[in-house]
């Protein structure tokens, strides 16, 4: 064998497995949601899965928590990852130490936080309510996740918990790569700290916060572990998002056809999502 196809020799494991587990299952989604419901794959191409998608109210109720979700989400992300990392960012005693502790939450994988945070929100055995009570600030203990008024914004508040660390790591590093001459110009001329922050710290962080915003918003549209350990999407369809919905559908109520018009429907709304970060991509490759 010549040298030149020897790198194609050792590509093709990788490529075989991405093939396996991403393109194959694509390409059966993409089909599957043409097909009628509950006839063989392509025996009968139509696209009333999409109309009936479109017009389901669960898929619309999905919708709107999942908007909800990842805006709420992404949004306490940047703003509590920006916040710590400022703190980070100062030279501080133990500062390697607090910068391990605060990247922790985001190594719990997703099912795993799910978890424990539907425990620490026990209504009886719950860390949450026993503080609470301890404090007085509670006469009865709450129950968090079986309430639809408090059960969502739970969701997101074990989110924001487990997802901030990502934004706080990527924008601690731009913190690190703006020049100290810069601050110490502006010190010199009477910049205030806000003075400082705004016109110096944002504008060096502006294609950090891009990047960190785009690819949180893909990964907290997707979100499922963390949602499906906690709630399941109850009570009701209350913390019910579009990755539950879909696989309720598939896997609970086997209307594949349906599923899987609902999942190419998400996957072009990433796609959306996903425009300005692939848009900076290139611009800097060029």
């Amino acid at each position: 064998m010549r040298d030149k196809h020897l790198g194609y020799l050792f590509l093709a494991p990788a490529t075989l497995t991405l093939v396996a587990v991403l393109v194959f299952p694509a390409i059966i989604t993409v089909l599957y949601s043409i097909t009628a419901e509950r006839a063989p794959l392509l025996a009968k191409i139509t696209l009333e899965n999409y109309v009936r998608a479109a017009k389901d109210e669960m898929v619309w109720n999905s919708f709107v928590n999942t908007m909800a979700f990842v805006v709420f989400s992404v949004g306490f992300h940047m703003l509590l990852g920006l916040w710590v990392a400022l703190l980070l960012n100062e030279a501080l005693r133990g500062n390697l130490l607090f910068q391990t502790i605060m990247l922790l939450p985001w190594t719990i994988p997703d099912v795993v936080a799910g978890i424990i945070w539907k425990w620490m929100l026990h209504p009886i055995n719950g860390i949450v309510n026993d503080l609470l009570l301890t404090g007085g600030l509670i006469g009865a203990p709450i129950e968090w996740l079986s309430r639809p008024t408090l059960a969502f914004p739970s969701v997101i508040a074990a989110n924001i918990w487990r997802g901030f660390p990502f934004v706080m790591v990527i924008l601690l590093a731009g913190l690190k790569s703006i020049p100290i001459e810069q601050y110490e110009a502006a010190a010199v001329d009477g910049a205030t700290v806000l003075q400082r922050f705004l016109f110096i710290t944002l504008p060096g962080l502006r294609k950090l916060m891009v990047i960190a915003l785009a690819l949180d918003t893909v990964w907290e549209f997707r979100r499922f572990g963390l949602v499906a350990a906690m709630t399941a999407g109850g009570p009701g369809y209350s913390t019910e998002i579009l990755s539950l919905t879909v696989f309720k559908q598939y896997f609970e109520f086997f209307r594949f056809e349906f599923a899987s018009a609902v999942a190419i429907i998400m996957s072009v709304l990433l796609l959306v999502f996903s425009i300005p970060y692939v848009v900076l991509m290139v611009r800097e490759e060029s």
